[in-house]
């Protein structure tokens, strides 16, 4: 598929009439809320779907929705998100990181409403990387269990509705952006590995992916839950955000939220912490790892 081509093809049109190009040329799409970036179908991202008759029924019903593609080998892109925000900008980040060579490649440059940047890579799809954030420096990457707002979308700012826009498309052949190496240059922080939990290992990427296919309606239990586990496996609530927090963002959950459920979470996971007792077998944790709320009434 190649996006530089559908991007520059669909520059301008309605929205409704992108969502079927994009789905034409084979790349999945879902309808987000208008002038928004969260879903508007229940499993958000997972929903995604090339089915001509799906995506006429969504904009029919929502004709003013913006579009969502998902990211990594569902979409077949990958996307270095460089943010704008007023706490900070990632473009001096992103810069660093191309002349050290590990930004090189990207098939397609947008420009975002906020004046960020998203920068397009094919998906290895032999190759998953799992989405992430480096915060202090202003960059996120989204990869498997995330999406992206495409063009023609415009989300509201302060200065009014501002579109996505195609401001460059690579004249030479793509590649895939190494996303643990650049994670690596710009927050070299480790990503905390697995923990004992109840005589059993706690994954924690395997935990932020299961926050990222939690729907609407268990979006923030989901992330409660799964940040009582990291801080019954002894990570600081710092260390849970990182793991989770951009797997939650991907739910539609708002930054404010997130950090208020996680901070919510190790206040109650410290203040019922119990004795260590004999652990659970492994089917009486797979059958509470379904239901989160089972799980925090066991603990309790």
């Amino acid at each position: 598929m190649d996006f530089g081509e559908l991007l520059t093809a669909t520059a301008g049109m309605p929205v409704a009439e992108a969502a079927r190009r994009y789905a034409a040329a084979g790349a999945p799409v879902f309808p987000l809320v208008p002038g928004g970036k969260r879903p508007l179908t229940e499993h958000g991202f997972h929903d995604a779907s090339t089915d001509p008759r799906q995506i006429a029924a969504w904009w029919s019903k929502w004709p003013g929705a913006n579009l969502g593609v998902p990211t990594g080998a569902a979409g077949g892109i990958d996307v270095v998100d460089v943010d704008v925000h007023p706490s900070g900008s990632g473009f001096s980040a992103f810069e660093r990181a191309r002349r050290a060579g590990l930004v090189d490649g990207w098939a397609v440059l947008v420009r975002t409403p906020s004046g960020g940047l998203h920068a397009y890579y094919p998906a290895d799809p032999g190759r998953p990387q799992p989405s992430w954030q480096a915060a202090k420096a202003h960059v996120d990457f989204r990869g498997a269990g995330g999406y992206i707002v495409a063009p023609p979308s415009t989300v509201a700012t302060g200065q009014g509705r501002r579109p996505y826009h195609v401001v460059a498309v690579a004249a030479g052949e793509s590649a895939a952006v190494d996303a643990a190496a650049l994670r690596e240059f710009l927050d070299p922080r480790p990503v905390p590995a697995a923990r004992s939990w109840s005589g059993r290992e706690l994954d924690a990427g395997r935990l932020a992916g299961w926050v990222a296919a939690r729907g609407e309606g268990e979006r923030n239990r989901g992330l409660f839950w799964a940040s009582c586990r990291l801080a019954e496996a002894g990570l600081s609530a710092a260390e849970a955000h990182t793991v989770l927090g951009a797997a939650a963002e991907y739910t539609g959950l708002p930054t404010p939220e997130i950090a208020a459920t996680i901070r919510s979470a190790y206040r109650t996971a410290t203040a019922t912490a119990l004795p260590v007792t004999a652990p659970r077998s492994a089917a009486q944790d797979d059958a509470l790892a379904t239901r989160p709320d089972r799980l925090v009434r066991a603990a309790l």
